[in-house]
């Protein structure tokens, strides 16, 4: 009888020990997750500039090239902005504090969650050898987190999308964004009168409306924590009346966390 005690309270802690475990772990914001990475196969340096966060030619030069396409991340295009440590885990190569990365295009290979660019892909070795040996392997083990964007002397700024046609459609896409949460509504408001309507997220990063309001228009930004707060950022300089398309407008507002 005492032993039946003994194994059942040594079993009781054994099973609360691991329910707190899975519960931090499941609630550890900073804590590294494992996978896989792979890099573009292409020659050039940086990311891409067809990438599905609709950067365009800026994405590929985004965070000084060290970009990358993600698989279940992408989230439907809110992950895109998002930045993410990434270090891989061969100690004969990989450095400990790998390299930082903006999410701006959608995609994987060989079951992996991050396909970075070339230079992204280096940057987590140790030395210049190291990086030669790591683009040689071609996918490797990794580890990664979500960190927050940083941008020095950057606002946030909105670039108006080429296909705009005013005062008819209106799409432009947020360039810089900032802090670890995500843009998860955008409003568009008449300035004058406030009067405002909810944007389409046509791709990735890029909000459209087939009738955007008149006047010069105030933008409201909603941004998401992983923990369900959420908080509506009103930038401090407006879009003029007469925006045209390819034009970009620097919000005036920086959001870090």
């Amino acid at each position: 009888m005492a032993r039946t005690l003994q194994f059942l309270l040594l079993l009781s802690a054994t099973l609360l020990l691991a329910q707190t475990v899975y519960a931090e772990a499941a609630t550890c914001s900073d804590c590294f997750i494992h996978s896989r990475a792979a890099y573009y196969p292409s020659s050039d340096e940086n990311g891409t500039d067809t990438g599905r966060c609709g950067y365009g030619s800026f994405g590929a030069t985004l965070n000084g090239g060290d970009v990358s396409a993600v698989s279940d991340l992408y989230r439907d295009g809110v992950g895109c902005g998002a930045c993410y440590q990434v270090r891989c885990t061969n100690n004969n190569y990989c450095s400990d504090n790998g390299v930082t990365v903006v999410i701006t295009d959608h995609g994987s290979s060989h079951n992996t969650d991050f396909i970075l660019s070339r230079r992204a892909f280096g940057r987590m070795a140790q030395t210049t050898d190291a990086a030669a040996s790591l683009l040689a392997l071609g996918v490797v083990d990794i580890e990664y987190r979500r960190v927050s964007c940083t941008y020095p002397n950057k606002n946030i700024t909105i670039k108006i999308d080429e296909s705009s046609d005013y005062p008819y459609y209106l799409g432009f896409v947020i360039w810089y964004q900032q802090g670890r949460r995500d843009i998860t509504a955008v409003q568009l408001c008449e300035a004058q009168n406030l009067a405002c309507k909810l944007l389409d997220r046509s791709n990735g990063a890029v909000w459209t409306t087939n009738s955007p309001p008149s006047g010069p228009l105030s933008l409201r930004m909603l941004f998401s924590d992983e923990d369900g707060d959420e908080t509506w950022v009103v930038p401090v300089n407006n879009i003029p009346n007469d925006w045209k398309a390819g034009q970009t407008h620097d919000t005036g507002v920086q959001v870090n966390s």
